[in-house]
């Protein structure tokens, strides 16, 4: 993802369901740090087993086993996986094969919420100091890996103790493969999404997880994000409160950044983006599985459950 900076928009009188959602969650059995639904330090081996594909760059065989690894794992948990299978050629003639993976709970509800992350690496450390590893692949383990692993973890739960309303988990490729001053070469599946939704597909909101595993962790309310669906910012960022994070969901203006959820806006879903985007390793060959911690991922699964049992 990229920084941008805009003059912040604000939605007025905006007509939205989020009630509804509220009255069909139900239980709350993650609203104490004492019951937790969520387990953090099975999300960190699921950091740990991507990180073991290798980078996850498309046309690479680490791309292509961890989406076969990834496809097998939604399938055993999910009601229904769809997979979305298609080629992607870029300016300089690479023909790359990408795949989205799109997993249901509750198909059938209409009330539904919708959590995304991407699952490709950087094939370029561009914001590496050293000029020479500024050409070899980012590993990934908070850009990419940390929010494959919380929405896997959140499969776990919801494979466990099937949620009240519907929920759909969202792994989309190519976000990270270009350059980000060349919008047709970077959020590639989420472009992809956004024109190939299910049939009749609808979404009370959607969540976007990026950079969610930092042993440091902050999330500020991304620009974006306010001005396109302030109420989704607000209800997760209440939610972290109620549940105790308010140190880490700082309920505070942040960076304007271009990401996954832009896409999704502009075909009408009220998305966001929960980004810790002051990583210092960002982009770089440190983005190592040791920047990483199983008490981060916990944190960000918490208020993803919660907001499935509201």
């Amino acid at each position: 993802m990229r920084r941008c900076v805009v003059r912040r928009a604000w939605c007025v009188g905006i007509a939205f369901a989020l009630a509804c959602q509220a009255r069909a969650g139900g239980g709350s059995a993650s609203d104490t740090k004492g019951n937790r639904e969520f387990n953090g330090h099975t999300a960190f081996t699921y950091v740990e087993q991507q990180m073991a594909f290798g980078p996850r760059i498309p046309n690479t065989p680490g791309h292509e086993n961890m989406g076969d690894w990834l496809l097998s794992t939604l399938r055993a948990r999910a009601d229904t996986v769809i997979m979305q299978e298609f080629r992607w050629a870029t300016k300089k003639g690479a023909n790359l094969r990408m795949r989205n993976f799109f997993a249901r709970f509750r198909p059938q509800a209409t009330d539904r919420v919708l959590f995304l992350a991407h699952w490709d690496t950087r094939p370029f450390a561009d914001k590496s100091q050293n000029l020479g590893q500024q050409r070899m692949p980012v590993p990934g383990a908070n850009d990419g890996a940390s929010g494959v692993a919380v929405l896997l973890g959140l499969a776990d739960v919801l494979k466990t103790t099937a949620p009240t309303i519907g929920v759909d988990l969202l792994f989309v490729d190519g976000e990270d493969y270009g350059d980000f001053s060349d919008s047709t070469e970077t959020l590639i599946g989420a472009r992809y999404f956004a024109k190939h939704q299910p049939r009749g597909y609808t979404t009370l909101y959607a969540v976007l997880l990026d950079m969610v595993g930092d042993k440091d962790l902050q999330f500020y309310q991304e620009g974006y994000s306010m001005a396109a669906a302030p109420e989704v910012v607000q209800r997760v960022w209440q939610t972290a409160d109620r549940l105790g994070y308010s140190k880490v969901f700082i309920a505070r203006a942040g960076q304007t950044l271009i990401d996954d959820h832009v896409p999704l806006q502009q075909a009408g879903i009220r998305a966001i983006d929960v980004i810790d985007f002051d990583f210092p390793y960002h982009h770089t060959t440190e983005d190592t599985i040791d920047k990483v911690s199983a008490e981060s991922l916990q944190i960000v699964g918490d208020v993803a459950v919660a907001l499935v049992r509201q």
